[in-house]
């Protein structure tokens, strides 16, 4: 059996050195090292040896098998950097082909444009988790249990205090309670409801922002949302501020933008008002101070939420919002 193995792996190697071509480099290992090829068969009688002999013709058939992989492995990557031996398989003078690139989608694009224009004015991005403690997504943001601004949330409860968060602002408070004023952040991410129809998802997208420091006016709210509305939308967009009520801002205001499918003449888009709501924005309330430990006397801040898809739908012409997750080329591909 030793003279048999050893006979073989001189053939081998000899006929491995005049091949050329990657084909016959297949043909090879076939022949060999297969499943029928040689070097198998001639393995597979090993067990027929005396039990004193299979030790060392088991180690000899093992080293041949993996001397003879690692030859096949090193003559096919020489044969594939000279070309497979044809100088002619390459013509020069063909025109390039031009790589098939990818793009991002839309929602991402928005997000992108959202954080970018506002890391600009200042904003730091932050992020936190979606399975969200209650205590984090209602509690310490002014709404209690028996709260009815909790029905408006549509929750998905995970536990009886865990939930998918309804919107990013838990995170303002996570950042609240290990950093001291002056802060200004950002937090984008994933927000999830029981809601799905044209112009709602079970998990939508938003960008939440925070800003508290000493001597923080509604004033300072209204000129940061027009500076980042004009800049998102273009100088010429009419704004237009409307009270409204939010449990962890006082006084809120939702933020509407001139339809920018009509001009603000009136269209089925803006249920012919010529006005579309963006966001929702005010000062924060000064209970919600008291979970983060902040001295309202000396500070005050405002905040703001956004929905991307709605951004999206709005800067793109977008009617139904379920096109954002269909995955479909016909619409993706125009981005």
């Amino acid at each position: 059996m030793r003279e048999q193995l050893l006979a073989l792996e001189k053939n081998a190697i000899e006929e491995l050195e005049s091949l050329t071509a990657a084909s016959d480099l297949e043909k090879f290992r076939v022949a060999y090292l297969g499943k029928k090829g040689r070097l198998t068969l001639l393995m597979k009688t090993l067990g027929k040896l005396p039990p004193d002999e299979r030790p060392e013709i088991g180690r000899l058939a093992n080293r041949i098998k993996h001397d003879l992989i690692q030859r096949l492995e090193t003559a096919r990557k020489s044969i594939a950097g000279a070309g497979s031996g044809d100088a002619a398989a390459i013509d020069v003078t063909l025109p390039g082909r031009e790589p098939l690139l990818g793009h991002l989608h839309p929602i991402t694009r928005v997000i992108g444009e959202v954080c970018m224009i506002l890391t600009r004015m200042g904003f730091e991005v932050v992020k936190g988790p979606n399975v969200e403690l209650d205590y984090y997504n209602f509690e310490a943001l002014n709404i209690p249990r028996d709260h009815p601004a909790r029905d408006m949330q549509d929750t998905f409860y995970i536990a009886e205090k865990v939930v998918l968060r309804t919107h990013t602002s838990p995170i303002q408070i996570r950042v609240m309670e290990t950093r001291k004023p002056p802060v200004s952040i950002i937090a984008p991410g994933k927000v999830y409801r029981r809601d799905s129809d044209v112009s709602h998802t079970p998990m939508f997208h938003q960008v939440e922002g925070l800003l508290v420091d000493r001597d923080v006016s509604f004033g300072d709210l209204k000129g940061t949302l027009t500076a980042f509305l004009h800049e998102m939308f273009g100088t010429n967009t009419r704004l237009r501020f409307r009270p409204s009520f939010f449990p962890f801002t006082e006084p809120s205001a939702e933020v509407d933008i001139q339809c920018v499918i009509c001009g603000g003449k009136g269209c089925r888009t803006c249920s012919r008002t010529g006005w579309l709501e963006i966001l929702g924005s005010g000062m924060v309330d000064p209970a919600v101070y008291g979970f983060v430990d902040y001295d309202p006397e000396l500070y005050s801040g405002f905040a703001f939420g956004m929905g991307i898809e709605r951004i999206a739908m709005l800067k793109y012409g977008i009617n139904d919002i379920q096109l954002f997750f269909k995955n479909d080329m016909r619409f993706l591909s125009q981005f």
